[in-house]
């Protein structure tokens, strides 16, 4: 009975079993994924290009975009074993590659997060404090900033696998309502006193994304303050526009990240819930963000058509028919 429950404690393998009830419909349910996780990839790895190789877009409000492309790209990477589940029901995960996969998910949305804020505190200084935005928001300071929060996410994250790693799993190995391997779905099947873990997970949660949350409605009420206070209209209309990709693009992020509450309180919520709610937090903003600021960003527009040679008419028409 011990060599049982030393070898069941500790498994050399999960075992992933997909969305429950729809196991019939899980070809179908792949394909809209897979198309949205090759798009995420061009998308963000295009944007990457794009603004290295134009000097003109080394600035704050594309150098931050560029980060959180990278962010998007790491945090995908749990998509093809997701796409391996649905297409030849290979749910079998090893545990190191199970911890692995909870640590970049969950280090790389808090550094999206905070490259959020990061955004929000660039908007706040080029609307409300223009003149001292370029003197603040130095290549160097943008550097730190940016190492700062990576430097966040995987001081605040890298606990998550060692902790899961010290808990006994005797009970079951098999990951249920969940494509990926996530924190909280790992701590319901551990056969431990579960109330320390779900405390630390939900500390964890709002010293980053519900800190981040709240500075950046915080900015966003002071630049809204200030752009009412504009004199004239087109003034106005340019800040609100200057604003506009950005608020976008956190709503995406923010929306389904707070699923996590579905996982701790939404006891009643179905199982197939849950787990759709957790794949758009995965899938859905990598894939939005580089076209919400590729189409609402006409320097990267313009470089876009220029890089990829597309016709000077063709290019000209399709502007005009977006800024209209």
């Amino acid at each position: 009975m011990s060599t049982y429950n030393k070898t069941d404690a500790h498994p050399s393998t999960f075992i992933l079993i997909g969305i429950p009830g729809l196991e019939a419909a899980h070809i179908w349910i792949s394909i809209p994924f897979c198309v949205v996780y090759l798009l995420a990839l061009l998308g963000n790895c295009s944007l990457l290009f794009i603004i290295k190789t134009e000097p003109s877009l080394h600035e704050p409000m594309y150098l931050f975009p560029c980060m959180l492309a990278v962010a998007d790209v790491v945090c995908s990477t749990a998509v093809p074993k997701l796409l391996s589940l649905f297409w030849f029901h290979d749910g079998e995960i090893r545990f190191e590659a199970c911890l692995t996969q909870v640590f970049l998910i969950h280090s790389c949305s808090t550094m999206e997060s905070g490259f959020f804020l990061a955004m929000a505190f660039d908007r706040y200084m080029a609307i409300c404090n223009p003149l001292r935005h370029s003197a603040i928001l130095t290549h160097a300071v943008i550097g730190r900033m940016g190492l700062a929060i990576v430097l966040r996410g995987i001081a605040l994250l890298s606990p998550h696998p060692f902790l899961l790693r010290w808990l006994p799993y005797c009970r079951t190995h098999i990951i249920y309502h969940h494509t990926y391997c996530e924190f909280m779905a790992l701590i319901r099947i551990a056969c431990v006193e579960k109330k320390i873990c779900r405390a630390y997970g939900l500390i964890v949660t709002f010293l980053t994304g519900g800190v981040d949350f709240i500075l950046i409605i915080c900015s966003y009420v002071l630049i809204l303050h200030t752009i009412f206070q504009l004199p004239t209209k087109n003034a106005l209309l340019k800040s609100l526009g200057t604003c506009g990709s950005h608020v976008c693009v956190i709503l995406v992020f923010y929306t389904p990240a707070f699923s996590f509450l579905t996982h701790r309180f939404g006891h009643h919520v179905a199982p197939h819930v849950h787990i759709f709610v957790a794949n758009i937090y995965l899938l859905v903003p990598p894939r939005v963000n580089p076209i919400i600021y590729g189409v609402r960003t006409k320097r990267i527009w313009d470089r876009f058509f220029k890089v990829f040679s597309f016709s000077k008419p063709l290019t000209e028409s399709f502007l005009l028919v977006r800024d209209n």
